[in-house]
């Protein structure tokens, strides 16, 4: 069977490249007569894997000296713990954006270690815009302002980043991590599970300023402290492995294409076409604020909800699967990150011009 076309929100489809590559060293990587998945995490061949790692990923985003780099387990949803956990040490006040259901069960996790306030939120709207706040709408005392750049349920991203002024913005970077280009130094924090632009899903990456580290309750869980991930290298205990490997291979191939800047060309270029389809069609409409949409997580309904269901079954049939929207909104979503070829965006517009005609209303 030919490869199809992924469309998944998460896992999400990888480069062909990098399959191929970890196929091909599966048995015996690197001539060690071994594959990653049986070596142990304290042997050199692993450690050269982790660092090779973590250096592609300090170059691809410029993450500067005084930042960490961890490689940590437990998905985005433990990071909604290990946050405030490890941030709030200050006055115990944090602010929370709530722009969809990943924003939103991170506040609801923080109130259990904090005084936690929603700054401002778009579920009125079934978040289909994000709000837009001037620092004075913070708490000046806050430990942190906290983010979703990106939403992966409903579609849309931040267009710019709120001006928090001096409180720290920590941010869940997890379904646009690597796709556009950002400043480290505008945060504090930021983390992203894997399963959208790094690699299979198992590792979860924070990257943490220094200087937040160590503030951590006495009392919190060992694995919840990032300052004991931080001091021992990630290797507190034993790391996803494979996973990590996998998201090196993904970082070597990024730099390929010519490194962040260049991707968040072609994935604005694609998006683009995708949203333009859309906007000229007679059948198809997408409910997010235009200057909102993501370029990552494209959603579009026709309106009918038997017809959208219609529509992802016979795009599935055309080898376009996992087009379904959330089965809390229901509709369509396309989720094109990183790996997705310009020739499944254009194959996708094409059914889509061609189910219009079939079922013009």
């Amino acid at each position: 069977m030919e490869r199809i076309y992924n469309f998944s929100a998460g896992p999400s489809m990888l480069p062909e490249e990098i399959i191929e590559k970890a196929a091909a060293e599966l048995l015996n990587y690197n001539g060690c007569g071994m594959s990653v998945m049986e070596m142990s995490h304290r042997s050199g061949e692993f450690q050269a894997i982790i660092d090779a790692a973590e250096a592609d990923l300090r170059d691809l985003m410029g993450i500067p000296s005084n930042y960490k780099v961890l490689f940590l387990q437990g998905g985005g949803t433990l990071q909604f713990s290990m946050v405030p956990l490890n941030l709030l040490s200050g006055s115990g006040k944090a602010d929370y954006i709530v722009t969809g259901q990943w924003a939103k069960k991170a506040a609801s996790e923080a109130k259990k270690f904090g005084d936690i306030k929603i700054a401002a939120s778009s579920e009125e709207s079934v978040f289909t815009y994000i709000p837009k706040l001037k620092k004075e709408d913070f708490r000046a005392d806050a430990d942190y302002v906290y983010i979703t750049t990106n939403n992966t349920i409903y579609g849309s991203r931040y267009p710019e980043l709120p001006d928090t002024g001096n409180i720290i913005l920590a941010a869940d970077q997890s379904s646009n991590f690597l796709s556009q280009v950002y400043d480290v130094n505008d945060f504090g924090l930021i983390f992203a599970g894997a399963q959208k632009n790094i690699g299979p899903a198992g590792v979860t990456i924070t990257i943490v300023r220094e200087d937040l580290l160590g503030k951590a309750p006495e009392n919190t869980p060992i694995y919840l402290d990032y300052k004991i991930h931080a001091d021992k290298g990630s290797m507190y205990n034993t790391p996803p492995c494979f996973a990590i490997y996998m998201a090196g291979l993904n970082f070597q191939w990024i730099k390929k294409q010519g490194g962040v800047a260049a991707l968040q060309k072609h994935n604005e270029e694609q998006a683009a076409r995708l949203y333009d389809t859309i906007d000229n069609s007679s059948l198809f409409s997408c409910p997010v604020n235009k200057e909102d949409r993501s370029i990552m997580n494209v959603v579009f309904v026709t309106g009918n909800a038997d017809l959208d269901k219609q529509f992802v079954a016979e795009a599935k049939s055309q080898g376009l699967v996992n087009l379904g929207g959330h089965r809390t909104v229901g509709g369509m979503r396309a989720s094109i990150y990183n790996a997705m070829p310009d020739e499944g965006v254009d194959k996708l517009i094409e059914f889509m011009k061609k189910f219009q005609v079939s079922h013009r209303l």
